[in-house]
């Protein structure tokens, strides 16, 4: 028996921070770029075989990840607006400690905006509505998402049931990882992985 189609919601991995540059322009750096590339050379033969339609965020980041993904699988790419990462214009760049103190205050206050930023309440709802657009929209088969950490965790405890907490995110190390969810109930096989497991399916589609 055939196992159903799935959603994968892929964040983009590292990227090349700039303080003079705003965050949704950052692209990715030479790790991270390596990464992308490495699995564009697998995807015939692992998990994202089945892959019949690939969105991307509006960020340059996430940009870069999915438009080579798209072409090694032959699939066309679409943005998908509303799926940016949670809004942080209102502080813009900050250093890595105030930077995480304040990304631990945006999980443990979802109803409240933290220093301008977007609430992550609002963003768990942008998030999960651009999804079920996509996949409403997407033709039959697998779907690749390429997106962010926050957001992706966000959408993550809204399919599990799961209160909003950062217990669920990615962790440090610069992004590069994957969440499953079946595609017609949008429930997720698991957390987070990191997206050399891709080189590799089951039959989860995992």
């Amino acid at each position: 028996m055939s196992r159903r189609s799935v959603l994968r919601y892929l964040s983009h991995p590292q990227v090349l921070i700039d303080p003079d540059v705003p965050v949704p322009d950052w692209g990715l750096n030479d790790e991270g770029s390596a990464r992308v590339a490495t699995l564009c050379v697998t995807v015939g033969n692992g998990a994202l075989a089945g892959t019949k339609s690939v969105f991307s965020s509006p960020e340059r980041k996430a940009l870069e990840t999915a438009r080579p993904l798209a072409d090694a699988l032959g699939c066309p790419l679409s943005l998908a607006p509303d799926s940016y990462e949670n809004d942080r214009s209102a502080t813009g760049y900050l250093p890595g400690p105030e930077f995480e103190a304040l990304a631990d205050a945006f999980f443990a206050n979802p109803e409240t905006s933290v220093k301008g930023w977007e609430r992550a309440l609002d963003a768990q709802t942008r998030i999960t509505t651009s999804i079920a657009d996509m996949t409403a929209t997407a033709p039959k088969g697998d779907i690749l998402i390429v997106g962010h950490g926050a957001v992706g965790t966000l959408l993550y405890c809204a399919r599990a049931g799961f209160p909003i907490s950062r217990a669920h995110d990615q962790g440090l190390g610069g992004g590069g990882n994957y969440i499953t969810f079946d595609r017609v109930t949008g429930v997720p096989f698991g957390g987070w992985r990191p997206i050399e497991s891709l080189v590799s399916d089951s039959v989860t589609g995992q």
